[in-house]
């Protein structure tokens, strides 16, 4: 799983048929303590996320296919959850 923030959406005119209707987001990634981490990866929405929200987001095929009912769907990412908080144990 990876912590990240939504900084944008990623449009395409021609795609496969598994993302037709489906948004695909562009989001930073975040470290524990909600910092830009650097890097960002594309995913697709499966939520309803938006701009500045802070996600979590699934970065692993076999999963994110399983979420969308499609073996044969060609998905690695895809944002599971809408963060309302991270609460680390003191160390």
């Amino acid at each position: 799983m990876i912590l990240g923030r939504i900084i944008g959406n990623v449009v395409s005119t021609i795609h496969h048929p598994v993302v037709q209707g489906q948004k695909l987001l562009v989001a930073e990634r975040l470290d524990s303590t909600g910092r830009a981490s650097g890097g960002y990866i594309i995913a697709l929405d499966a939520i309803g996320a938006g701009q500045g929200e802070t996600v979590l987001i699934l970065d692993e095929g076999s999963g994110a296919r399983q979420i969308l009912g499609d073996n044969n769907a060609p998905v690695r990412s895809i944002v599971v959850g809408i963060v309302d908080a991270v609460e680390l144990e003191p160390s």
